[in-house]
């Protein structure tokens, strides 16, 4: 009988597996992890194999790209979500092309209802509110504060405004709280027709994500330029067997699978491709493919990566504790280290954030900055090693 693995000492330290970026500039102190991830080495290798397979199969790269490589990257993206069938994941370049395609699923007749919070991201946020001032929609924004009662007042705001379409982060992006059971918030807020959607951009490969109970009821949409570290234009969405079986938006991708059915009108796939765009780039599938490759081989996933993360957020706040730099300090934290249900980033409410972020940046550290909300993100591509550089050079500033 084989014996179990040993559990893997956190954090980790896979600090050579990102050695291309890392070498770049060896300088700079990348802490803005929650925003762009640096990439391992098997995507810059994936890239080249992706103009290579080009080169070589010419006009038939598209069976080897829909087919093999979308194959692996969407059983690689069922296993770390919980997903037993990956037939309902659809890619797309960017999620702004599923909201969307998801709009355009509302009903028609009337202004669709839509429920939300003040915390979204802009890819949904700047669509909705824009649509909004023209009248198009009914737009009911909950504030994310207080956190600990967000999934209350959201369901029960879906009793009072009775919403075509629910649109809400897993992981805050301003803030890194977590709504962490999301099975419970969906089926107090599941109705017929209407459609739920989980943000899970920060979420994916960042929190361990079990979508099995809620995977025929809520969409979920995620991507790899952040924590998945495969860079940009690779997005995917789960789209559950049956709900928004036709989106007005439609591409022509999403003919591939209807194209045997015959008959009039325009027919769409029953499973995820019911949402797909057109023609795209797919070199980032290929990066997506092999970094969902490296991780499976090391035995990484999300809970793995989230206890590195959260092992390299205590190590700092350790030191911060100690002597306080700036807007480093426990008091400044939007969610405290003591609250389980956040994210891999932690931000600091400060109102020089902006300058602080401006210095920091001079003295080679990259964080980010959201309004008074500096934001710094802890990754795979950090170790304990360079908590310590940075706590080092923040004390030179």
């Amino acid at each position: 009988m084989a014996m179990p693995a040993r559990p893997r000492p956190v954090p980790l330290n896979l600090a050579a597996a990102f050695a291309r970026f890392r070498n770049a500039d060896p300088q700079r102190l990348h802490f803005a992890a929650h925003s762009h991830h640096l990439w391992p080495d098997v995507a810059r290798d994936a890239q080249v194999r992706a103009w290579d397979d080009a080169a070589r199969l010419a006009d038939d790269k598209w069976d080897n790209v829909l087919g093999t490589v979308w194959r692996a990257v969407s059983a690689g993206i069922a296993r770390h979500l919980g997903l037993a069938d990956p037939k309902p994941l659809v890619p797309a370049p960017n999620t702004h092309e599923f909201v969307n395609r998801l709009l355009s699923c509302c009903p028609s007749e009337r202004p669709p209802r839509i429920l939300t919070t003040d915390g979204e991201f802009h890819s949904f946020r700047r669509q909705s509110e824009r649509l909004a001032e023209d009248g198009l929609v009914v737009l009911r924004a909950v504030p994310t504060e207080p956190f600990a009662t967000l999934a209350d007042r959201l369901i029960a705001a879906a009793h009072e405004l009775a919403p075509d379409l629910v649109y809400v982060s897993q992981v805050l992006f301003a803030s890194g709280f977590a709504l962490a059971d999301l099975s419970e918030l969906v089926e107090h807020l599941a109705a017929p027709g209407r459609l739920i959607v989980i943000d899970g951009y920060h979420g994916f490969l960042a929190r361990p994500t079990d979508l099995a109970a809620i995977a025929d009821r809520a969409f979920y949409i995620a991507g790899g330029y952040k924590y998945a570290m495969a860079g940009e234009g690779a997005c995917f969405m789960h789209c559950p067997p049956g709900l928004a079986p036709r989106p007005r938006n439609t591409g022509w991708f999403a003919s591939f699978g209807a194209l045997s059915a015959g008959g009039h009108g325009v027919s769409y796939p029953q499973d995820g491709w019911r949402f797909a765009g057109a023609t795209f780039d797919p070199t980032a599938l290929y990066r997506m493919r092999a970094v969902l490759e490296w991780l499976a081989a090391e035995a990484i996933d999300a809970a793995l990566i989230h206890a590195h993360a959260v092992a390299l957020q205590e190590q700092f706040m350790t030191a911060m504790a100690r002597a306080p730099i700036g807007p480093f300090a426990a008091d400044h934290l939007v969610v405290p280290l003591s609250e389980p249900a956040r994210g891999n980033f932690l931000a600091f409410e400060h109102p020089q954030a902006a300058q602080w972020c401006a210095r920091l940046r001079a003295a080679g550290i990259v964080t980010d900055v959201r309004g008074t909300r500096l934001r710094l993100g802890f990754g795979l591509y950090h170790a304990a090693a360079d908590v310590e550089r940075l706590v080092a050079r923040l004390r030179r500033l």
